[in-house]
């Protein structure tokens, strides 16, 4: 499991690609870690906040 630190980042990553209209298989992180999850939280995040449409 990742530290408190790394699922701040992870999170704060997953926003910026978001807003940036990245796509969402540019998670950095492998299906089987746990920063992946929080990852897509801060992207999902991301797209609302930008106003962008999630992935249909």
């Amino acid at each position: 499991m990742g530290t408190r630190a790394q699922i701040v980042e992870a999170i704060q990553k997953g926003t910026e690609a978001g807003q940036s209209g990245a796509p969402p298989t540019a998670c950095p992180y492998g299906r089987d870690e746990i920063l992946r999850t929080a990852w897509i939280k801060g992207y999902a995040a991301g797209r609302r906040q930008s106003g962008r449409p999630g992935p249909a």
